[in-house]
């Protein structure tokens, strides 16, 4: 995990919507930043589901949302539509990954006995002038929306 207090790594990603969006868009603004493995799965659909009915709550912190996967934007512009999702989708679609390893939210995993390399399941809270607040590295899909907030209402 990067450290609390050190600057966020800048990027820029396509949106669901084909659209750049780099971190510097969101200057001024509490970010929660959260990597997930992949589009309309069980977990990642309750982790995101659950970020989308508390984005007024978001709103009132100054904070919002951004989601990070490898998924291709048309993947992300479904998951967004069918989940009616409403906050940023971004896909790292890089052959080497590149944003997910800035974020270190790309490495090693474990699965049934098979090992292979993914996205880990973390979420940085950068502050609004862009520096590392806050990490969940042992993030709970059905509860990551409490963590967040909670955080967000004692900073």
């Amino acid at each position: 995990m990067l450290e609390v207090g050190t600057k966020a790594p800048e990027f820029s990603l396509p949106n669901q919507n084909g659209e750049q969006v780099s971190l510097s868009n969101f200057i001024g603004k509490w970010v929660v930043l959260y990597f997930y493995p992949k589009a309309l799965t069980p977990g990642c659909t309750v982790q995101a589901c659950a970020l989308a009915e508390h984005k007024n709550e978001l709103d009132k912190l100054n904070a919002v949302a951004v989601g990070v996967s490898a998924d291709k934007d048309s993947l992300l512009k479904r998951f967004e539509e069918k989940k009616e999702l409403n906050f940023t989708l971004l896909g790292d679609t890089s052959q080497n990954q590149q944003t997910l390893k800035l974020y270190e939210a790309w490495g090693p995993k474990k699965f049934m006995g098979r090992e292979y390399d993914g996205i880990h399941r973390i979420t940085y809270i950068i502050d609004p002038k862009g520096n590392i607040a806050h990490t969940i590295e042992k993030v709970k899909t059905k509860t990551h929306h409490e963590e967040v907030i909670e955080f967000l209402k004692g900073a």
